[in-house]
Parts: C-alpha cells; sequence; structure tokens
C-alpha cells in the first residue's frame, strides 16, 4: 500500500471535492483519481462514491478513513522524531484553537516559534470536538480549548488561561456608570448576538444564565467571534465575549465595553492540548515545553 494514496484519500475525505484535493496533493485530478482506484483495488472495495463528481465516503470508507489518518499522522511523527536526532525542529506546525481560545494564539505562537526557529505556525479555528477528533487523528499538533466543560479523553493538558465575560455593546447607551459590571439579568433582556447554540462557549454562557434563573433568546447568531463584534458595531445589538478579548476591542471607538457581573460558577480554564500516545512525537513535545513556560493556572 503506497502512502501517496492513502494522502490522496485523507485529502480528498477533507476537502470533498476532487480538484482541491488534487491541489494539496501536488498532482494533477486524473493522478489523484487513478491512485483512488488502485487503492481501491488493492483493498478490494470500493471506497468513494463518485458520479463526475464526488458524492461520499462508502461505509467502508468511512471506516478506514480514521486509521488512514493516523497512519499519515504516525509517519508524519516518526519523521519528524528521526530528523530531531541530528537537526533542530523544522517544518508545520499545526494548532487548532476555538474561538475562545484565539486570543491565546499570539502568546503561545510567539513562544513556540521563538524557541523552535525552525518551526512554521499554521492556526485552523475549530470546535472543540472537532479538536479532540483531530488530534486523535493525528492531523493536528496540539489544540487550544477548554479544559473543564466537556473535557475531551485521552490528552495532556497544561492550563493557560482563566475565562470571565465581557459585555459589549454600542457605545453611548444607558449600560450606567463607566466600568461599572453589567448584570445577567439586564443582559438578557436586550437584543443579543451570540454564537450559536452548537459551540461550547454558547453553552457555557447559557449554563451561566440557568444558573441564575434566566434564559437567553438571542435575535441573531453567528460562528465568529469576529461576526458578533460587527453585529454590535451596527448599533442594533449587544454581545457577551471571553474577556480574553479584552484587548482587542476594549479602546475602539464605538464599543461599550465592561465585564459581566460576578461568576457564580469555577473559572473556565483555557489551555493547550495534545494527544496522550507513547511514544510522544517532537511536535506534542515541543508544544507542551512551551505551554509550560507560559505560566500555567
Amino acid at each position: 500500500m503506497q502512502l501517496r494514496h492513502l494522502r490522496y484519500f485523507v485529502a480528498l475525505a477533507r476537502h470533498r471535492h476532487f480538484a482541491r484535493a488534487a491541489a494539496e496533493c501536488g498532482v494533477s485530478q486524473p493522478t489523484l483519481s487513478a491512485g483512488l482506484v488502485a487503492l481501491e483495488q488493492e483493498l478490494g472495495k470500493r471506497l468513494v462514491e463518485r458520479d463526475r463528481r464526488f458524492v461520499g465516503l462508502t461505509e467502508q470508507g468511512e471506516a478506514m478513513l480514521p486509521w488512514a489518518e493516523q497512519i499519515l499522522g504516525a509517519m508524519g511523527s516518526m519523521t519528524q522524531a528521526v530528523a530531531a536526532t541530528s537537526a533542530p525542529l523544522s517544518g508545520p506546525f499545526r494548532l487548532a484553537a476555538i474561538p475562545s481560545a484565539l486570543p491565546l494564539v499570539g502568546r503561545f505562537g510567539a513562544a513556540l516559534l521563538q524557541r523552535y526557529p525552525g518551526l512554521s505556525l499554521a492556526v485552523q479555528q475549530a470546535p472543540s470536538r472537532q479538536i479532540e477528533q483531530d488530534l486523535a487523528a493525528l492531523s493536528c499538533d496540539a489544540g487550544l480549548t477548554y479544559l473543564d466543560h466537556d473535557p475531551p479523553a485521552h490528552v495532556v493538558a497544561v492550563p493557560l488561561a482563566e475565562e470571565g465575560f465581557l459585555h459589549v455593546a454600542p457605545s453611548g447607551g444607558d449600560w450606567g456608570e463607566e466600568g461599572a459590571v453589567v448584570e445577567w439579568a439586564a443582559a438578557a433582556a436586550r437584543p443579543l448576538v451570540l454564537l450559536h447554540g452548537g459551540m461550547q462557549y454558547r453553552r457555557i454562557l447559557d449554563a451561566q444564565f440557568a444558573a441564575r434563573g434566566l434564559s437567553a433568546t438571542p435575535r441573531a447568531v453567528a460562528d465568529s467571534l469576529v461576526a458578533l463584534l460587527s453585529l454590535v458595531g451596527s448599533g442594533q445589538f449587544a454581545t457577551i465575549v471571553p474577556d480574553g478579548y479584552a484587548r482587542l476591542v476594549e479602546g475602539l471607538a464605538g464599543f461599550d465595553v465592561r465585564p459581566m457581573a460576578a461568576d457564580i460558577h469555577p473559572a473556565q480554564r483555557l489551555g493547550l492540548l495534545v494527544l496522550d500516545r507513547q511514544p510522544m512525537g517532537p511536535l506534542a513535545k515541543a508544544a507542551l515545553t512551551v505551554a509550560r513556560t507560559l505560566g500555567a493556572v
């Protein structure tokens, strides 16, 4: 079985498009298609449903995908481990982060690249469950996510920050005295734009409201904190974002930014995760080394 054929298969499963998968693999579309046919012939199973375009993976293809991802990930880790015996770490470092953890990317990424200058950083935003799946499939090297709410399994975690909540609204509104906290009941009564319910931060936020006997029914939802702030900037909505975004939004013209009332739950911890596996790859080890120097909480 040729590794390049596995790469074609995994790329196609990720992109769900023949031309984009071929472009990622650096081959022509006919070459990719021929490689997939060769893989199917070797296994004696059809892996991909296709007409003139990609339709989906067959049941056999779905069963094979996580194993193919792990084989390719293990090969990459093996190559890095061998190379690291005679030269500094080099190549791409794949970091996945939930939206709430994106403010940590700068601090962690800068420390990683300073300690390991041969690495290049590739950051992808992903939901927490996708990060857990990507770590298990060895398709990312580390993740930044919550450590206590829906904690992932089979990982090594390093806490990096504790999270509070910020109320962000159009400036000029009746939000009380400057610097005063915003009560949760007052926030629930206003037109809100929030992350959609499938995102972990939204589930945490809903739990905060519910603990106070409240519920928030947003007028709009989005899957990006940038989209939330854009809608707030329209003057029609308020939102609640992680306080890690304070440096990014405080002082911006047109926004009133202040903390929410004291949290009645333990603070949510954000941190770095790597897959707990032996042997641990050199990139995962590097991530843990850097995270532990950043001052775990």
